[in-house]
This record gives structure tokens, sequence and C-alpha cells, in this order.
């Protein structure tokens, strides 16, 4: 007997393949890349890109609890000096792993520019609406710890992805296969959709060293 959550991911592949056939013309050569509906996996989003755009969705999803962190409290969301270290050490880590430190950079970049779209979506949002308004205030010291690590799986990811992002082609599509299987599959509203958008922004132009 299938799951709901079976079912439901078949449904979703269904209609990421209908949605494929009307917005992207595939080369034959990569047709393979596409899998059925039926082989969409458990978890995860599809094709190469995959991998990457869910560590993407995960931050974005940190961005939220960074927002109840910072909700009510006067503390500002820009926070030039904290991102300005955190470039730093991404450049600093892309070396070594032979990517362009200020490519890797700009991915970043593009990385905290969508959390804060999505802090300030979250803090429109619960002002509009207190009721919606957290009553748990995350530990941001906690949180920066889960950005440390996500920042280092998400550069190993730019680095096991540098040949399938070489190509704009084949990196193009990949990405909005990726993208297209994770707003579906976790659900997201417009406002995390637009900040996908943002992150995902310099995906292809990511280049080794």
């Amino acid at each position: 007997m299938k799951t709901t959550s079976t079912v439901a991911r078949g449904i979703a592949a269904t209609a990421l393949t209908v949605a494929g056939t009307m917005t992207l013309t595939v080369p034959p050569a990569m047709a393979a890349e596409f899998p059925a509906p039926a082989a969409l996996a458990a978890s995860g989003s599809l094709g190469r890109l995959g991998a990457l755009t869910d560590l993407v969705v995960e931050r974005l999803r940190v961005g939220d609890d960074v927002a109840a962190a910072k909700f009510g409290t006067g503390s500002p969301i820009d926070d030039p000096a904290r991102e300005e270290q955190v470039l730093n050490q991404v450049r600093e880590q892309a070396s070594a792993l032979g990517l362009a430190p200020d490519a890797a950079a700009a991915f970043f970049r593009d990385q905290i520019t969508a959390s804060k779209v999505v802090q300030r979506g979250l803090f429109a949002r619960w002002t509009a609406h207190p009721g919606q308004a957290p009553t748990t205030r995350p530990d941001l010291g906690e949180i920066r710890t889960q950005l440390d690590r996500l920042t280092t799986e998400l550069l190993a990811q730019l680095k096991a992805t540098v040949d399938v992002r070489a190509g704009r082609i084949p990196c193009t599509v990949q990405l909005k296969l990726a993208n297209g299987s994770a707003v579906v599959l976790d659900r997201l509203d417009a406002l995390h959709r637009q900040a996908l958008g943002i992150a995902v922004h310099s995906v292809c132009a990511v280049s080794p060293a």
C-alpha cells in the first residue's frame, strides 16, 4: 500500500514532468538526465543539482529562525560586519577547495540576500498579523552554528557539481529541475519561492579557480 508521502511525490513528479515539456526544450543527449515520475527519490530534489538546492532551501528555512530570534527585539536584519566575516570565511574555504573565491562569495552573498528577503517578509507578516508571530525565540548562537555547517556543505556541493555547472545549458536545465521539485516537495510559499530564486541566481556562474 502506498503511503500518502509516496503518492504525493508521484503526483509532484508527474506535474513537474508535464510542466517541463511546456517550458523547457531539452537536448536529446540530456534526456537521460530527467527521471520518470516513478524514479523520484524518496527524499531530496531532482537532478544533479538537487542536493545543492536542498541545502539552499535548508538555509532559507534557517532564515525563519533568524527572523524569530530578532523579531520584537529591535535587532536589525542587516548585519554588515557579520556578513563580511562570513564572506571572508567563504573565500578562504573556497580557495582551499579549488573554487574561485570571488565567485563563491557572490553565491553566498545571494544566500545572505535571500535570507534577508525571508526575514523582512516574515517581519511584515507578523507585524500585520500578531497572532502568527512566533512565541519562542531561537538562540542566535545555535543558529550561527547551523549556518557555519551549511556554509561548509554548500561549498562542498559547489565543488561536487563543477562539471554540470560548467555548461550554461546543462546547468540551467538541471537548476530548473531541482528548483521546480524543491518548490513542490518542500511546499514553499510565495515568500520562500521568491527567496529561492534569489539564492540560486549565481549557481551557474560559480566556477573552479
